[in-house]
C-alpha cells in the first residue's frame, strides 16, 4: 500500500487555484520532495495532506485515512513540522518536548531523542535563545515525539546558514535512514536534489514534471558548460568550429560554452592552447535541478 495517494485534489481561494488538479503516490520510507517558487501551492498542498485544509475537490489518502474524516487517528501516526512553525520565546527545551509528548497515546521516550538533536546541553533553554538551526531540530524533534510512520517538513531549512542547512540534510536522511517516509517541501532546488528519492516540481497548482532527480536531470537533454576567463574578448565564431560547441557566452573576462558530447572538454582545451589563448579558472557545470526546473517553468527559482 502506498503511504499516500492523492488524486485530483484542488483547492482554490477565490479566482486563484492554488492547487489545480494535482495526482501523485508516494512509496513507503522513501524521502518524497515537492519544489517550486513561493505560491506554486507547495504549502497549500501539505496542509490538505495533513488534514488542516479542507480540499474543494479530489481525493486524498494518507496512511490509508481521510485527513479530514480521520483526523485524530491520522494525528496519532504522523509527524508536522510547520513551514512557520514557533514556539514562545520563554518555553525551555524540556517543557516543550514533555508537553508534546502528553499529545499522544504511544510517545517516544523524549530524552534521548533531545540528545540525538544535539540538543542535551540546551535542555533548559528557553526557545527565544536558540539559534535558527537549534530552533529547527527542537521543531523536529517534536514531529517525532510520537514516533510517526510518516513526517511532513514544510520549508525545512528557509532562513538557515549553508552550515545548519547541511545538518538538516543529515538529519533528514537520519529520518528515513530509521524506516520513516519523509515529505518534504522546498524551493532550494539543490535541497531536493541531494536529499530526495522521487521529486515533484510544481508551478502554478500544477505538477509539471514527477521522477527522481536523476531521470529529471537526464531527460532534459542539457547542454554541459564550460566555464574560464580570458584576457581580451575573442570572436565567437573560434569557439564554434570546436566539434561539439552549440552556443558561446561572453561577458567582459568570463566565457561560457555550452555544447553535448564526450570529450568536449578536451578539445575546448587543446583549441585553446593552439590558439595561445591564455586562460584561468576553467571549470565545467553539468546540469543540474535549476536547469530542469527552468526549462520546464521558464523562470529561475527564487529564495
Amino acid at each position: 500500500m502506498q503511504v499516500i495517494t492523492v488524486d485530483n485534489l484542488r483547492k482554490a481561494y477565490g479566482d486563484v487555484r492554488a492547487v489545480d488538479g494535482v495526482s501523485f503516490e508516494i512509496r513507503p520510507t522513501e524521502i518524497f520532495g515537492m519544489v517550486g517558487p513561493n505560491g506554486a501551492g507547495k504549502t497549500t498542498t501539505i496542509e490538505c495532506l495533513e488534514g488542516l485544509r479542507r480540499p474543494d475537490s479530489g481525493k486524498v489518502h494518507v496512511l490509508g485515512l481521510d485527513p479530514q474524516r480521520q483526523g485524530y487517528e491520522l494525528r496519532q501516526r504522523i509527524g508536522v513540522q510547520l513551514q512557520e512553525g514557533s514556539l514562545p520565546d520563554r518555553l525551555r527545551v524540556g517543557e516543550a518536548m514533555e508537553i508534546f509528548a502528553s499529545f499522544y497515546q504511544k510517545p517516544v521516550q523524549w530524552r534521548p531523542l533531545v540528545e540525538l538533536l544535539g540538543l542535551a546541553d540546551k535542555f533548559k533553554a528557553p526557545f527565544g535563545k536558540l539559534s535558527g538551526g537549534q530552533k529547527q531540530r527542537l521543531l523536529i524533534g517534536l514531529a517525532l515525539v510520537n514516533d510517526p510512520e510518516l513526517v511532513f517538513l514544510d520549508e525545512l531549512t528557509t532562513g538557515l546558514d549553508p552550515q545548519a542547512r547541511r545538518a538538516m540534510w543529515d538529519m533528514v536522511k537520519g529520518i528515513r535512514d530509521r524506516g520513516k517516509t519523509v515529505f518534504l517541501t522546498t524551493h532550494y532546488m539543490e535541497e531536493a536534489e541531494h536529499l530526495c528519492d522521487r521529486l515533484a516540481i510544481i508551478d502554478h497548482g500544477k505538477i509539471v514534471a514527477l521522477d527522481s532527480p536523476q531521470n529529471l536531470i537526464a531527460g532534459l537533454d542539457a547542454e554541459n558548460r564550460v566555464v574560464f576567463s580570458v584576457k581580451e574578448k575573442i570572436d565567437d565564431a573560434f569557439f564554434r568550429k570546436i566539434p561539439g560547441v552549440t552556443r558561446v557566452g561572453q561577458s567582459q573576462d568570463r566565457v561560457i560554452i555550452y555544447g553535448k558530447g564526450d570529450g568536449l572538454l578536451v578539445r575546448i582545451v587543446m583549441a585553446l592552447e593552439s590558439g595561445r589563448i591564455h586562460f584561468r579558472d576553467l571549470r565545467t557545470e553539468q546540469p543540474n535541478l535549476d536547469d530542469v526546473f527552468i526549462a520546464l517553468t521558464g523562470k529561475e527559482m527564487r529564495d
